[in-house]
Formats: structure tokens, sequence, C-alpha cells
């Protein structure tokens, strides 16, 4: 996609997006940020309505979770090259930025564009920069067990079968919880907390199908505790 994503009439909007609030406690982006999250969860319904006449509330709900998660939009951050347009503060390290900045910075300079050019601007720029996530959300399995899922994408690539690890265990006797992560072609994955190790596997499967998908280029973040 080329850059500025399109013609700004006011480039200081566009500066604006770009900005976090580690950089500029005032003029930052958080309220485009705001506004970003709401115009994507409208745009995105609409494409998914629009593409899939014939799917159901649940289902459309399904696949919009995942068009807007941290990981899609993280990569859809990348590729248009925001991590090293962004203005951060001294303590954060523009080359390894966590996919939470990434996906606000896309969030905010969609919410710049809207405020820029309006709705028409905003669709056809989630349009272009979640081509892949949009078409791949359109034909993938969303009501599948998500163990089942990779295992089918891993074979499908010759990546033989995920292997699942459990990294750890917390709780008392009658309220454990466990953290387990796949493995898959000598690849770990971040983990996920589950109340059975089941429930952990299939957490730790839809962590690693999201990266996989939305292909990020960024190293994997550290696991989240029980409850977070």
């Amino acid at each position: 996609m080329p850059w500025p994503p399109r013609e700004f009439r006011d480039p200081a909007r566009l500066q604006r997006a770009l900005t976090h609030a580690s950089a500029d406690g005032k003029a930052n982006n958080e309220r485009y940020e705001l506004l970003g999250d709401a115009v994507l969860a409208l745009v995105v319904t609409s494409e998914l309505l629009a593409r899939l006449p014939n799917a159901d509330e649940g289902e459309i709900s399904r696949r919009r979770a995942w068009l807007v998660s941290r990981p899609v939009l993280a990569a859809a951050a990348q590729r248009l090259g925001l991590d090293t347009r962004a203005l951060v503060g001294a303590g954060i390290d523009r080359a390894h930025l966590p996919a939470r900045i990434l996906a606000n910075l896309f969030e905010g300079v969609l919410g710049a564009v809207h405020e820029d050019g309006g709705l028409e601007a905003a669709a056809e720029f989630v349009r272009v920069a979640l081509q892949e996530p949009l078409e791949s959300a359109c034909t993938a399995s969303f009501g599948q067990d998500p163990k089942q899922q990779l295992q089918e994408w891993a074979q499908s690539r010759g990546l033989g079968l995920p292997r699942y690890v459990l990294l750890a265990e917390d709780g008392s006797a009658h309220a454990r919880s466990f953290q387990m992560a796949v493995e898959l072609a000598d690849v770990r994955h971040p983990g996920a907390w589950g109340r059975t190790r089941k429930e952990a596997q299939q957490g730790a499967a839809r962590e690693a199908l999201l990266r996989l998908t939305a292909r990020p280029h960024e190293p994997p973040s550290a696991p989240e505790g029980p409850g977070q």
C-alpha cells in the first residue's frame, strides 16, 4: 500500500495518528485510536455481511472478532511500515514495538483517515490494508475446534503435527489452571491459560493460528498469567 495511505487534506492529522502517548502526553493518537476502533468495527461488519450473505449473526461475529484482533492489526501495521514511522518515547524500542502499540497505531491512522476524508475513505483504507485477512476471514472455518484447525493447516503445508507443552500450573487442587504452548516446525508460539489442559491447548492453538494466518513479524510476546 503506498504511503501515505491517502492524500490528507490536513497532514497534521496523520502526524498525530502516529504519535504514541509516550512521546507526547497531550497531542497523541489516543482519540484517533478510539475513533478508529469504532470505524473498524463498522467497516469490517459491513464487509463481512456483504461478502457472506448467508452467514448468521454468530458466524459474522466470530469472523469479525478475528479480523479486529491484535495480531491481525499488528501485522497490518507492520505491512504499512507504521513501526518505522511511529513517534514513541525514549523508553520504547522502536525496532521491537509490541503488538498492542502496533494495533493501536493502525486504529489511530484509520481514525485520522476517517476524520480527514469520511467513512468511504476509511472503508477503502480498511479494504486495502486488510485485503488478505478479509479474504481469509471469508473462507476459513471459524466453527471448528482450533486444535483440529491448526493440525489441518499444518499438515496441508507439510509442517507435521503440532506438539503441546505444559508450561505451568497454578491454583489449589480444586481450582487449578494450566498454561500450555504449542510447538510447530520447531517454533514455540505464545502460551495460553485454561481451567483444564484441553482448554489451555485450545487457547494455545488459537493463538498460534492467529499469528500464523496474520503473519506478524515480531518476536512472540510473553504469555499472560491466569485471569489476565
